[in-house]
């Protein structure tokens, strides 16, 4: 991680702001601004830094419904980037395949494991993920990376260059 970069900050914010909240949370989706405009637009806010401010959207009324929602929103140009937060059951590889050809629902497989996702894109096309084991609920144990889950992030960059 590059403690410089203005994704990874937004990320590693992000994440430990949803976590605080706990879990059993529906997605959460954030437009990123550059916090130098804000401050430029509104010299009252109380904001530090150069890098992104997120700024919340309505709530996400159906976290089953994010990927439909996410192919419909296109950010105007003054977001910079934009990010959500949202829980999921992942499996295993070896564990999903043999599901899949059984039939079986993820969330009946004893490999199971709820997740946390928080993903983050740029217009610049730079990306970057956190994800937080429910199991294993530490912020020392945040997984971190450019691309940990590229489905939801080719959905993320989609809502920044369509229009």
């Amino acid at each position: 991680m590059d403690p410089t970069n203005p994704l990874h900050q937004a990320i590693i914010e992000l994440e430990r702001h949803v976590a605080e909240d706990g879990w059993d949370q529906p997605a959460r989706l954030y437009a990123l601004v550059p916090t130098q405009e804000l401050l430029r637009a509104q010299p009252d806010l109380q904001l530090a830094g150069d890098g992104y401010t997120p700024v919340e959207q309505e709530p996400v009324a159906d976290s089953d419904a994010l990927e439909e929602l996410l192919t419909g929103i296109v950010w105007p140009e003054t977001v910079a980037g934009c990010a959500v937060a949202v829980e999921r059951l992942v499996l295993p590889a070896e564990a999903e395949e043999a599901a899949v050809a059984s039939g079986d629902r993820a969330a009946q497989h004893p490999d199971a494991q709820e997740v946390r996702i928080v993903a983050a894109v740029d217009r610049s096309g730079a990306a970057y993920c956190a994800l937080r084991l429910r199991s294993h609920d530490d912020p020392m144990n945040v997984l971190l990376g450019p691309d940990l889950v590229p489905g939801l992030l080719e959905l993320l960059h989609h809502t920044l260059t369509e229009g």
